[in-house]
């Protein structure tokens, strides 16, 4: 069977990315050789997109000998979390030299959705002037948001107000979407973002919960699902949302598995088969309990 995954345009940029983008904190503590296998998955199943960060302990490292035979064939994004001017010059400039590259086609503020720290952001010695100051340089093509929580669509709406951002990434799945208010948010943040052409990111798409006592077995910090069947129509529910794209899990051996459901995308399976599978895996939030 052909190992293809549907490509769709990452909002305005002009790439066409796989629906599946590398979720590069799965790299967070291996070693160059666990790291280079890895990444060649990316190119068996023709993944063209990865997202990395500073916070994903060695993954720019790792990533950065691999991406210098490779940079041509791939998006690469990564993430700041400095909410100020300087911090967020200083940081883009360790990633740059991390990642082997002399410039990146995304940086994305990272996890921000505390208020105090958008003030700080978008104040005028913040984040996003650096931002907009290395986008002019040709550091960076494009500037993101990303965040997590029940609160970070409302945040994220917030963000999209006070600025033109070219992404946005946050949480979606069955669980998610399930949570009227969530739901309600996240439908917003994607009418924003399709009148704007900007890309829609998510993540937890394959999460169950979050671990139970001393049985964590993947390098994940909630648990994911792990059987192929249950990973596949996880998968499928989250694909037929039109112009979203889906970070993959961050774990090395499960990222395979998730590969493999994409290829095999052809619908979104009906209510009855989603409502029986909730049931049987057990599906719960990770982040606490919803308003």
């Amino acid at each position: 069977m052909s190992k293809t995954i549907e490509k769709r345009p990452f909002g305005r940029s002009g790439h066409m990315s796989t629906v599946t983008l590398f979720g590069a904190a799965a790299l967070k503590n291996v070693d160059q050789s666990v790291a280079d296998r890895t990444l060649d998955v990316l190119l068996e199943y023709g993944v063209n997109h990865i997202d990395t960060a500073p916070r994903y302990g060695v993954a720019e490292k790792r990533i950065g000998p691999w991406m210098q035979r490779h940079r041509s064939d791939f998006f690469l994004a990564t993430k700041t979390d400095g909410r100020t001017y300087q911090a967020v010059k200083d940081q883009l400039a360790v990633s740059l030299d991390r990642l082997k590259t002399d410039h990146v086609d995304l940086l994305q503020m990272h996890a921000l959705y505390h208020p105090d720290e958008w003030d700080s952001a978008f104040g005028d010695d913040g984040a996003i002037r650096a931002l907009v100051e290395a986008k002019e340089e040709g550091l960076i093509k494009a500037i993101g948001v990303t965040g997590h929580g029940w609160t970070i669509a409302a945040m994220h709406k917030r963000s999209l107000a006070a600025f033109d951002f070219d992404s946005v990434l946050l949480p979606y799945n069955r669980i998610f979407y399930a949570n009227d208010r969530y739901a309600r948010e996240f439908d917003e943040v994607c009418a924003i973002a399709e009148e704007r052409n900007c890309a829609v990111q998510t993540i937890k798409s394959v999460a169950r919960g979050p671990w139970a006592a001393k049985s964590a077995n993947y390098n994940t910090w909630y648990e994911p699902l792990s059987e192929q069947s249950d990973i596949d129509k996880a998968m499928h529910w989250c694909m037929a949302r039109p112009r979203i794209f889906i970070n993959t899990v961050g774990d090395v051996d499960l990222l395979p598995k998730v590969l493999d459901a994409a290829t095999r995308y052809t619908a979104k399976p009906d209510e009855q088969t989603m409502s029986e599978f909730e049931d049987k895996s057990r599906l719960s939030t990770i982040f606490g309990l919803g308003t």
